[in-house]
């Protein structure tokens, strides 16, 4: 190489770091870098490509050898860095300088595309990308979310060497049907040039609804009053006494008594429910003549629509106002119409509003004239709160709409969604303030003294365990992995299907390479149809017992040994009372064989988890201090809550602690979960039993507790965003309440550093925009809502997919075998699946459910599994429904869908997800 050359590419290097990922071309270039040079730059690649670059030119510019810079070009080359290659070659970078300001525009917009599904449009846009960027784009998609993947497909179209790609993504979004997205790219790419002052969308729409964590309906000074809420009795057994407003609490309440449309931020504690009757109590005694006042109150969660709509009707029944509430679990005995025509307030669950008005229930918001959002933080993306302010939106947008509610949201953070400085968190606040069509942020700036005087914010302080170095468990249990795994590669090899390494085992991302390789395999097809479901069936097994043990690896990580242990033995035991193939005894014979030796481990003291040593301090370091403390515990899982229990019961320091636990309802197929009178028991007896002191929950203890006597919050592994960490933190009440955070992971105590970061950043842009003028901050909501109509109303004209013609069948999702024509299934109210006929009947086998509950008017009866002895797999469930008895009910997540005339196969996991045009179920006719 010439000092020419080497000045050159000296010279030109930010073009290279810009665009080059060394990782991808590292394999072709061992002649000239050593290992160690060579692991270096993977490990810089970790903390950034375009630093992992710069140490990748350094070594290069180094080297003396012979015919290198002609290595570096043909691994560019081999790579698919083409269009590198050929500037580096020619010393001629105009190309890719042309392409800046397309990266630029690209990323200014990004935000606006996160609802584009990387996959719909990569067959388009594969040839602009790297071979291993598009399996990285699409493993993210598949494994984290379709944001997550757009997200990175945009991050690489901006490393992109190929001069066509700004055509080819136009492309790419008018083929897939992105047409707004297509447009604004259009517009952008023809413009050149920012609007300026123009507020790009919140990228964490997408992110914020896969991560929702409500607040709780604090009741504060209105709770000495509430008695709690039983199974049966909602009404007050009491008289109501009203108790005066504090001064910090009129001064949130002033500018929605003002008439404008608030979003009331304040702490958790402070009393944000009490301040939310001020305002309705106003609004009910100020309504304008001409006009009857009817208020709607809508709380995300239902433990917290019971709570409110008691709080509402405790205080407003004594003055005759009329007072209901209606959510999923009441709404088939009720009349939404009548209930809402014949009431002064109303207290919802948002979804019941969104279905009122999707079935013409309810024409138009205009009956309302004050709708209440609890926990408005949560108006973003596909969110119902969103939903509805889109029509709220779409009539004030229609010159010939009603008159439209006032609006006014409460929360105790309104986030700062993914920006990194005050200024992007402005801008995130004011795409919230946007959907909710607010005129001004209400927070406590006077009575601050007022605030801190009643409220009480604890600090988290951080306990870091550092873990045992050598866990013989997971030694175990991991060589049974690689065991299983290399039984399922002698039946059909796995790089046809999907690979990860080992050092997955017993992480979340090891249960995603499971759910992969099971979609994958459901759609293996081979010529010798018996051998494809052999093989199916031999992959399920195989996952289905890998998922186990990365499940015990988890749990061993937070819980006991014995508890992992116990986990896996109840499984082994239903492994047994199955179909019990011969590869399913070859499995469970493999742990038998460890069994003893795992057994022994558990009982072995110095393998005591140091996380529940830790724990074990904390708790007893707190009752032995105050005899009368009352803690919640939260826990990830309802796994870990209940190994918990299992482990406070067992520990002689703990065990004199009485202890209950709440977790959420979970889905119908899921065996643990607790129902609303249960979620409510346990409630009522944390209230006013003063025997039990210590509660471990998951997350749906931090949406609807309101107990003013908790003194200490335990958080288990427990973490999220800044939104979650205020509110959980919020749960200790009472005067000089702890928080602490028990982790061993690094990780976790730096989400939490940068989540204080996030909170003093999110309260300098509220206090920001508070010193807005009305005027500009009036310009700025109606311009980011102007944009976001646009956007929807180019959504609603985008071409919908039409419905799929052709016979299609149902086959098993285990063993191939033939379920049913689609011809059969028929639905009953919208959204459940049955199968007319005898014959579908004889494919099946049932036994007996272990939770015969009722549901949305069914009644369970039994499991219904495939009839295929090697196979037996779940389908769904046999019900009562009205006249029927042993009505099958079956998921389509337990099949496959195969096209009669192509025999091409498709995964589904919900039904809505197909283009099928399916027939209601007939009562008549079926019967």
């Amino acid at each position: 190489m010439t000092a020419e050359e080497k000045r050159n590419l000296q010279c030109y290097r930010r073009y290279i770091e810009r665009i080059l990922n060394p990782v991808y071309i590292l394999s072709n270039m061992t002649d000239w870098l050593s290992d160690e040079l060579r692991e270096r730059v993977r490990k810089e690649e970790e903390k950034g490509v375009t630093a992992a670059a710069a140490l990748f030119l350094d070594a290069v510019l180094l080297l003396e050898a012979e015919g290198w810079l002609r290595g570096f070009l043909d691994a560019l080359v081999a790579a698919g860095y083409t269009g590198l290659a050929e500037a580096i070659e020619n010393w001629d970078f105009s190309k890719l300088e042309k392409l800046e300001l397309h990266r630029q525009l690209l990323k200014r917009i990004e935000a606006t595309m996160l609802e584009i599904d990387p996959v719909a449009i990569m067959p388009y846009i594969n040839t602009c990308l790297i071979e291993r960027e598009c399996d990285e784009i699409l493993q993210i998609s598949e494994y984290r979310s379709k944001a997550a993947g757009i997200t990175k497909l945009i991050e690489c179209l901006c490393r992109s060497d190929k001069e066509n790609w700004p055509k080819s993504l136009q492309l790419a979004l008018d083929n897939a049907g992105y047409y707004n997205a297509s447009e604004l790219w259009n517009i952008r790419e023809d413009n050149g040039k920012d609007v300026h002052g123009e507020m790009t969308d919140a990228s964490e729409t997408h992110f914020e609804t896969l991560m929702t964590f409500s607040e709780e309906a604090e009741c504060d000074n209105l709770s000495e009053n509430l008695s709690s809420v039983s199974d049966s009795v909602y009404e007050p057994s009491f008289v109501y006494q009203p108790k005066k407003a504090r001064s910090y609490q009129i001064e949130l309440a002033q500018p929605a008594i003002d008439g404008k449309n608030t979003l009331i931020c304040a702490p958790t504690g402070s009393g944000k429910t009490f301040v939310a009757l001020l305002i309705c109590e106003h609004h009910l005694q100020n309504v304008p003549s001409g006009r009857k006042a009817k208020v709607v109150f809508l709380a995300t969660k239902v433990p917290v629509y019971e709570q409110q709509k008691n709080v509402f009707r405790q205080h407003f029944e004594r003055s005759g106002y009329s007072v209901q509430g209606i959510c999923g679990e009441t709404v088939a005995s009720m009349s939404v119409e009548n209930v809402i025509q014949d009431s002064d307030i109303i207290v919802l669950t948002p979804q019941i509003l969104v279905n009122s008005m999707e079935k013409g229930i309810l024409s138009s918001l205009s009956i309302f004239t004050l709708m209440i959002f609890d926990e408005c933080h949560n108006t973003t993306g596909n969110h119902p709160y969103n939903v509805l302010m889109a029509r709220y939106l779409d009539q004030k947008f229609d010159s010939s709409a009603n008159q439209l509610p006032q609006i006014v949201g409460l929360t105790a953070s309104v986030g700062v969604g993914n920006a990194k400085s005050t200024n992007e968190t402005v801008e995130h606040i004011c795409t919230l303030c946007s959907y909710l069509d607010i005129q001004a942020i209400s927070t406590v700036r006077e009575n601050k003294q007022d605030l801190q005087r009643f409220g009480n914010k604890p600090e988290t302080h951080i306990r870091w365990v550092k873990m045992q170095a050598r866990n013989h468990f997971a030694d175990i249990i991991s060589g049974l992995m690689s065991e299983t795994e290399l039984l399922m590669k002698r039946t059909y090899s796995l790089d046809n299907i999907s690979q990860i390494n080992k050092n997955y085992f017993g992480t979340q991302r090891y249960e995603h390479w499971i759910v992969s390789t099971q979609r994958k395999c459901r759609l293996l097809q081979l010529e010798d149809k018996e051998e494809e479901s052999n093989i199916c069936r031999h992959i399920f097994i195989c996952t289905e017992h890998l998922r186990k043990f990365n499940d015990a690896l988890i749990i061993s990580e937070d819980a006991r040994i014995e508890d992992a242990l116990a986990y896996l033995n109840e499984f082994f035991t239903n492994v047994k009372n199955g179909p019990y193939t011969e590869l399913e005894k070859q499995l469970t014979e493999k742990f038998q064989e460890k069994e003893q030796e795992l057994t022994a481990l558990s009982k072995d003291e110095s393998n005591e988890n140091p996380k529940l040593e830790e724990l074990t301090c904390i708790l007893d370091e707190a009752y032995r201090y105050n005899p009368e403390t009352r803690t919640i515990l939260f826990a990830k899982t309802r796994a870990l809550v209940a190994a918990l229990k299992k482990w406070i019961e067992a520990n002689p320091v703990l065990s004199h602690i009485k202890t209950d636990v709440l977790m959420g309802k979970g889905r119908r197929d899921h065996k643990t979960g607790m129902t609303l009178p249960m979620q409510k028991g346990v409630l009522d007896a944390f209230r006013n039993d003063k025997d039990i002191r210590l509660l471990i929950a998951t997350s749906v203890a931090d949406e609807g507790i309101d107990i003013s006597e908790c003194n200490l919050v335990v958080l288990y592994e427990y973490f999220g965003n800044v939104t979650k960490m205020i509110q959980v933190r919020g749960r200790g009440r009472a005067k000089d309440s702890k928080c602490i955070l028990v982790t061993s992971k690094t990780e976790v105590v730096e989400n939490e550093k940068r989540n204080c970061y996030k909170e003093e950043m999110m309260n300098a842009a509220i206090e920001k925009l508070q010193n807005w003028d009305e005027t500009t901050f009036a310009r700025t909501i109606h311009q980011l809502q102007i944009k976001e109509k646009t956007l929807r109303d180019s959504r609603k004209k985008e071409t919908k997919h039409k419905v799929v013609e052709g016979k299609k069948n149902l086959l098993c999702g285990k063993c191939k075998a033939y379920v049913c024509s689609t011809d059969d299934i028929r639905i009953i109210k919208e959204s459940h699946h049955t199968v007319l006929g005898d014959a579908f009947k004889e494919r099946y086998i049932t036994k007996p459910h272990r939770k015969p509950v009722q549901f949305d008017g069914f009644e369970k009866k039994s499991k219904m599994h495939c009839r295929n002895t090697e196979c037996q797999h779940d389908w769904g469930i046999t019900v009562k429904y009205k006249t029927f008895d042993n009505l099958p009910v079956i998921k389509i997540k337990s099949f496959v869908l195969e096209n009669v005339e192509t025999r091409t196969q498709m995964d589904f996991q919900k039904w809505k997800s197909i283009n099928l045009s399916l027939k209601n179920f007939d009562e008549e006719t079926s019967s």
